[in-house]
């Protein structure tokens, strides 16, 4: 039985991801972390989920946790996120990263650490966005350059990062899909007189706004037609319940960098 500990353990997200390990029979969990100045610290973590103790107290440190844990689900932040993958490439620890905002060099630290251990990295764990994906890459090969591109997403007003990790990640499926380079075709604002359209540029448009889990439509724009391939969330433990059933996953698979689609085999 795979031992499953939760970074971020007191956060919205956190307390989602012990429900859903707790959901689950072929799981067990044994560690919870929380920043050094988190109200939590010391905690049982059953209590964080409004349940009964589970003898798992959250700690500042991962290495203060069970030494038997095999798996670690991080939705935090990058400054986190770093540390965590460090302790697992060191420790023979598994990771299923969730944590938004990762920059080029962390991404890299990700490929380096992967050669040691086994890392699921998505920025999305919903099974619906994994299949908007791969929904996502087909039409952009079956519509082509003729059509405009556009990614729309909105979330709660506590978000920090935009575009969301999901919008990114669809700009990406499409624009390879197409043999672009997101970083050269992607547009990112527009203010002012900004002057007509260029071609083969795939822009983004955000909202902040109250508590929207999570929306995203991309548009494909023709001459007299549109296609649009929305995905909505409206339930946090949609992005909780695949985050662990890929944790559930990767405690089986050798050292390597996995994503989504892995998990679910969807390609």
């Amino acid at each position: 039985m795979s031992k499953i500990a939760v970074a971020g353990a007191a956060g919205r997200m956190g307390r989602q991801l012990i429900q859903a390990v707790l959901e689950r029979d072929d799981l067990s969990f044994c560690g919870a972390t929380e920043h050094p100045q988190s109200d939590a610290l010391g905690m049982d973590a059953g209590l964080l989920v409004g349940g009964s103790k589970l003898g798992v107290q959250v700690v500042a440190d991962i290495a203060q946790a069970d030494v038997s844990l095999s798996t670690i689900i991080d939705f935090t932040s990058p400054v986190n996120t770093r540390s965590l993958v460090e302790y697992a490439a060191s420790h023979n620890k598994n990771l299923v990263i969730g944590t938004t905002g990762l920059d080029d060099d962390d991404k890299r630290a990700l490929r380096v650490a992967a050669e040691k251990t086994a890392i699921v990295y998505a920025s999305n764990y919903s099974v619906g966005v994994t299949l908007s994906l791969e929904l996502l890459a087909q039409a952009a090969k079956v519509l082509g350059d003729e059509y405009d591109i556009e990614v729309i997403e909105a979330h709660h007003r506590h978000k920090v990062d935009a575009p969301s990790g999901t919008a990114l990640s669809m700009g990406e499926s499409v624009a390879n899909a197409l043999g672009r380079s997101l970083d050269s075709c992607a547009v990112y604002a527009r203010e002012g007189i900004t002057g007509p359209r260029k071609d083969k540029t795939i822009g983004f448009a955000t909202v902040r706004a109250g508590d929207i889990i999570g929306e995203h439509t991309v548009l494909f724009c023709g001459q007299g037609e549109r296609l649009e391939i929305t995905h909505k969330a409206t339930d946090r433990m949609t992005f909780a319940r695949g985050a662990v059933r890929a944790a559930a996953w990767v405690g089986s698979q050798p050292p390597g960098l996995y994503n989504m689609s892995d998990v679910l085999r969807v390609s």
